[in-house]
C-alpha cells in the first residue's frame, strides 16, 4: 500500500513540475513578446534628428503671415488644354501628430509643419473643375509628410481623399466613381509626390535625386485613375540662372512633372509643367499641363474676409 502511494505521488509531482514549467516557459515567452512589442512601438516613433532652421526661415515663415501666390493656368484634361488659374497658399502652423490635425492651442507634442494648400479651377465645357490638396509637412524635414488629402468637385460628383502618416500610410479615398468608390488600404512608406512641394521651400538640396520609388499626386492619380501605389521614377535637380529645376520621370505611367523655383531663399515657385496622357482609350495623347507665377502676396489671409478686403484678389490677379 506504502509503495503504491509512493508511486501515485511520484507521478503527481512530476505532473506539478511540468505544469510549472510549462507555466515559466509560457510567461517567459509572453514577457519577450511584450517586450518585442514594446521595442516595435518605440521604433515607431524613432524620427530622423532634426535639420536646424535657418534665421531666414524663422524670420520669413514665423512672421504671423501666410505666403499666396497666383499662377495661370493651362490644365490638359479630357485631350484639350483648359485655361484657369492656381494658387499655392503656403504657411507654417502647429499640427497634433495624434489627431493628424492643426493644433488649438499650445502642446508640447505638437509637431511645427509647412503646410501648402493648392487649388486649381478650370472649366471642361459647361461644367467646372474645382481641385484642392493639403499636405503638413514637418519644417525639421525629419519625416515623411505626417498627412496629405485631395479634394475634387465637378458637376459629375465629387472626391474625396486622404494619406494618413502612422505605422504605415494609411489611404483612405471615396468617390462617386464605382471603382473607387470606399476604399481602405495602406501602403509601405516610400516618398510622396505632395511632399516635395514643401520640400523644395524648406530645403531644396534635400531633394531626393537618382533612381528612386514615389508615389505620385493625390490629385494625378484620381484624375488618371491609376493605382495609389509607390512608381519607378528618376528624379534630377538642375540650376541655371537663378532658377533651380527639380524634374520627376515616371517611365511606367509615360508622365513626367517640372517645378522651377528660385536657386535662393525663399526658394519661390516660379512655374511647373507636366507631361502626362490626357484623354482616355484609343484618343489619349501626351499633352503638358503648365502654370506661371503671375503675383504673390504675404498676409494674414484667415481675418480677411470681409467684403472691403475683397480688393486683396485683385492683387493676386484672380
Amino acid at each position: 500500500m506504502k509503495k503504491l502511494f509512493k508511486i501515485e505521488f511520484a507521478i503527481v509531482l512530476l505532473l506539478v513540475i511540468s505544469v510549472t514549467l510549462v507555466s515559466c516557459v509560457e510567461k517567459t515567452k509572453a514577457s519577450n513578446k511584450e517586450m518585442a512589442l514594446n521595442t516595435e512601438e518605440v521604433s515607431e516613433k524613432v524620427e530622423s534628428p532634426k535639420k536646424q532652421l535657418s534665421e531666414d526661415f524663422k524670420k520669413y515663415w514665423y512672421a504671423g503671415n501666410a505666403e499666396i501666390t497666383s499662377y495661370k493656368l493651362e490644365q490638359a484634361r479630357y485631350g484639350e488644354i483648359r485655361d484657369g488659374h492656381s494658387v499655392l497658399i503656403y504657411v507654417t502652423e502647429p499640427f497634433l501628430p495624434e489627431k493628424q490635425v492643426k493644433a488649438d492651442r499650445d502642446n508640447s507634442n505638437n509637431i511645427p509643419v509647412l503646410k501648402l494648400n493648392t487649388t486649381k479651377k478650370y472649366l471642361t465645357g459647361i461644367y467646372p473643375y474645382s481641385v484642392m490638396s493639403s499636405t503638413f509637412y514637418p519644417v525639421y524635414d525629419n519625416q515623411h509628410a505626417v498627412k496629405t488629402s485631395l479634394s475634387m468637385q465637378e458637376w459629375c460628383g465629387h472626391m474625396y481623399s486622404q494619406i494618413n502618416n502612422r505605422k504605415q500610410f494609411e489611404f483612405m479615398s471615396h468617390s462617386y466613381f464605382e471603382n473607387e468608390a470606399d476604399q481602405n488600404i495602406t501602403l509601405e512608406k516610400d516618398l510622396l509626390e505632395n511632399e516635395i512641394w514643401n520640400k523644395i521651400r524648406i530645403n531644396p538640396n534635400d531633394l531626393p535625386v537618382g533612381n528612386l520609388k514615389m508615389i505620385p499626386s493625390l490629385e494625378y492619380t484620381r484624375l488618371r485613375h491609376v493605382e495609389l501605389k509607390a512608381y519607378n521614377v528618376k528624379a534630377e535637380l538642375s540650376k541655371k540662372e537663378g532658377i533651380s529645376s527639380y524634374t520627376l520621370v515616371y517611365p511606367d505611367l509615360e508622365r513626367s512633372l517640372s517645378i522651377n523655383f528660385t536657386s535662393e531663399f525663399p526658394y519661390a515657385i516660379e512655374s511647373w509643367s507636366e507631361d502626362f496622357k490626357s484623354g482616355f482609350g484609343p484618343k489619349a495623347k501626351i499633352m503638358t499641363t503648365k502654370a506661371t507665377r503671375l503675383k504673390s502676396l504675404k498676409t494674414a489671409y484667415w481675418g480677411q474676409n470681409g467684403n472691403e478686403d475683397l480688393i486683396l484678389r485683385d492683387s493676386l490677379g484672380l
